[in-house]
């Protein structure tokens, strides 16, 4: 077996995944799988631009877990990457020589461990889309696939889409036919011999806590900053005092920074209203700009969305929550409307019962579940007929959808762009002894029957 190692370092936390595949089947697909995964402690690596050595500190409970994983002889053959995505392009904004530090930090960190490092670096937006959308075509077998005979085929079906909801962004990636009007948009790909034309776009500032934040900075806005403000996304019984600087700490919301002093603390009182957030919510978008023939929100051209979908990461976490704890099915864009506004009308007391494990992020359901849908339906224009083609998902199997398995086949070239040769898989040989086999059991089985109806009629005559 051979190894390799990713580092998702995404806004919220870092994740690591350690893959494996057989030695001998680089170029082709189909064999590379999850061995291990390990969450960082802690948030993400942007959260350490204070003191940068410790984002590199921060990552030794997984390198060393990653020791235990991969064995001892195949250490230095393992190719090691750290990814980082939009916590990251954020403080890259905000500061590019924090930024830089970060990564130096982490790269110095990781260089003490005896795989083979490759880099760390700061994802785009688009990168970080289209890996995730070969990651889950790649995991179903929509570019090739084994046959039953051991061969490599290329199935005659379509790919499907990705999307993708993290902490700081969300991405929308797919196939399609229509004219990409925006060349920022389009992405052209040659994998095993087939070409695909791609649309992909990562809404920087979409990601869930971004939203949180952008949404409190509009509710004290709307409000002029009042000691004491009603939020209506938090359920009846929630009520939490918070520092402007914690609101006020990201490029997302700086536009909207008051004159007053970021230590200034304001009070927000949960009302559990599901039209007011909806609402407030709402104004999160802008849907009234587009030069193009179509706009998903914020003047960003989107073709019609097609074929199926697989939504992920916090989309997967929202859509879970709706089901197993409000045990609510997810269907239609109905479902999801009425669930959110069932969410929202749940007081802090009956929610904590429900859910006690969740207890941190409980109180943002009902604002995050507003804004999948709103997403979905508004934004994306998935409607009733194309609503039930995405499947909420967190992995295949035992791999996790997300870039980091796309970002390391590509990297290390394991999906050629030239179709596979026709080389058959040691399989091939087992099935021709075994149709041998067959055959010699079944003439034997057949030469027998004939003699023993020989012998019976010999023995009447």
């Amino acid at each position: 077996l051979q190894y390799g190692i990713v580092l998702d370092a995404g806004s919220s936390h870092t994740a690591m995944f350690v893959y494996k595949w057989p030695a001998d089947k680089e170029n082709d697909t189909g064999v590379v799988s999850e061995h291990g995964m390990c969450d960082v402690e802690g948030p993400g690596i942007s959260s350490y631009r204070s003191n940068p050595p410790l984002a590199g500190t921060s990552l030794e409970h997984c390198l060393n877990q990653a020791l235990r994983d991969v064995p001892k002889e195949k250490h230095a053959g393992t190719p090691l990457y750290l990814g980082a995505t939009a916590g990251m392009r954020l403080l890259n904004i905000a500061d590019p020589q924090v930024s830089d530090a970060v990564l130096r930090a982490v790269a110095a960190t990781l260089k003490t461990y005896p795989f083979d490092f490759r880099g760390a670096k700061i994802l785009s937006g688009e990168e970080e889309g289209v890996f995730g959308w070969v990651t889950a075509n790649y995991l179903l077998e929509n570019f090739i696939k084994r046959g039953w005979l051991g061969e490599w085929i290329q199935p005659q079906k379509k790919t499907l889409g990705a999307m993708d909801f993290g902490g700081a962004s969300t991405q929308i990636t797919f196939e399609t036919r229509d004219t990409i009007e925006n060349p920022r948009n389009e992405v052209m790909l040659k994998l095993y011999g087939q070409a695909y034309k791609v649309y992909t776009h990562s809404f920087l500032c979409y990601g869930r806590d971004q939203v949180l934040k952008r949404l409190l900075s509009k509710l004290l806005q709307a409000k002029s900053y009042q000691e004491t403000v009603s939020h209506p996304c938090w359920p009846m019984g929630y009520n939490k005092s918070l520092l402007l600087s914690s609101i006020y700490d990201s490029p997302c919301t700086e536009k909207e920074r008051p004159s007053l002093a970021l230590n200034t603390t304001v009070t927000l009182v949960g009302t559990g209203n599901g039209n007011l957030c909806a609402l407030h919510v709402s104004k999160l978008f802008d849907f009234t700009n587009c030069s193009y023939s179509h706009c998903s929100f914020d003047g960003v051209f989107q073709p019609k969305v097609s074929g199926n979908f697989v939504a992920f990461s916090a989309f997967f976490y929202t859509v879970d929550f709706i089901q197993t704890v409000m045990g609510r099915p997810v269907h239609l864009p109905s479902d999801l409307k009425d669930a959110a506004e069932t969410i929202c009308a749940t007081s802090w007391s009956e929610l904590l019962q429900k859910a006690p494990k969740l207890e941190k992020r409980l109180p943002d359901y009902c604002a995050v579940s507003t804004f999948v849908y709103l997403l979905t339906t508004k934004g994306y224009s998935f409607n009733n007929h194309s609503f039930p083609n995405i499947a909420f998902q967190k992995k295949v199997g035992e791999t996790s959808f997300g870039w980091a398995l796309g970002y390391m086949l590509n990297l290390t070239n394991m999906i050629p762009a030239e179709k596979p040769s026709s080389h058959k898989s040691m399989l091939y040989n087992y099935w021709v002894i075994l149709i041998l086999l067959f055959m010699v059991t079944t003439l034997t089985s057949l030469v027998t029957a004939i003699c023993l109806l020989w012998q019976s009629k010999s023995s009447i005559i």
